[in-house]
């Protein structure tokens, strides 16, 4: 029995030594944006399959703009014919949906769903956590065999965003997100997140390496038998045109 406590307070203080402090947890979340942080255009194809009760229910085609310099970003979605031209646009912090059926603009929140999926505008963004979240660090975990570092997150005052508690769990190598889960304000737990894949790309405007989900898992911890899976293709960091980030240019690509 002592020779177990010993084993136990062992583990428990080695924990502790590799626990991070507060300086070193503001530059691990720090590390999470930078990693992602192309300083430059972004544009991808994505596919979003939504599935209810574990059926597949709607699969979407779409394409994602991103300006991470100027915070602007737009899905267009492409198929299927139904929602075909509908497109989601945020420029100074304001976030607009354009109905082509109705020829009009509606201005939704940082909380709504992606076309009615389990998907929001921040699961196709640029991360800003250490802009847009206060830091805790929770402790060393493993994550199937992944290290991870299991961090806390609670928005700052003043600052909009769909959740305003996050847990992340990090992977210690390469600083990337594998899990993530989406609270409340009275901390119910509504999303969990899964990052099984990344990709490590070449930006020539950061003039270094930035690394690009290509697949995210989305579980609504609500009802719990619907999720969301996205798959991110044709990943480009390459310039895009000057005046593509306009309510002219969206309503002029869904006629």
């Amino acid at each position: 029995m002592y020779a177990r406590v010993i084993f136990v307070m062992g583990i428990l203080l080695s924990q502790a030594l590799l626990a991070l402090s507060p300086e070193e947890t503001a530059k691990l979340v720090a590390s999470i944006d930078e990693n992602q942080r192309n300083s430059g255009d972004y544009k991808s194809l994505v596919f979003i399959e939504e599935k209810e009760r574990n059926k597949p229910t709607k699969l979407f085609e779409a394409l994602v703009y991103r300006r991470d310099v100027d915070d602007k970003w737009i899905i267009l979605f492409t198929k299927p014919k139904s929602e075909g031209g509908k497109g989601y646009l945020r420029v100074e912090k304001n976030i607009f949906l354009y109905e082509p059926a109705l020829g009009k603009w509606e201005r939704t929140t940082e909380r709504a769903r992606i076309g009615g999926t389990n998907s929001q505008r921040s699961d196709f963004d640029e991360s800003r956590l250490a802009e847009e979240f206060n830091h805790q660090y929770v402790g060393l975990e493993k994550l199937g065999k992944f290290p991870v570092h299991h961090l806390k997150l609670s928005v700052k005052t003043g600052i909009d965003v769909a959740f305003p508690v996050l847990h992340l769990w990090v992977d210690q190598d390469t600083k990337n997100i594998l899990k993530k889960q989406d609270f409340s304000l009275s901390e119910k737990l509504m999303r969990t997140i899964y990052y099984p894949k990344w990709e490590k790309m070449y930006s020539r405007s950061k003039k270094a390496d930035v690394y690009v989900p290509k697949e995210i898992r989305i579980f609504d911890e609500v009802e719990k038998d619907n999720s969301t899976l996205v798959i991110l293709k044709e990943v480009s960091l390459d310039p895009l045109e000057a005046n593509i980030f306009t309510k002219a240019w969206i309503e002029k690509k869904s006629k």
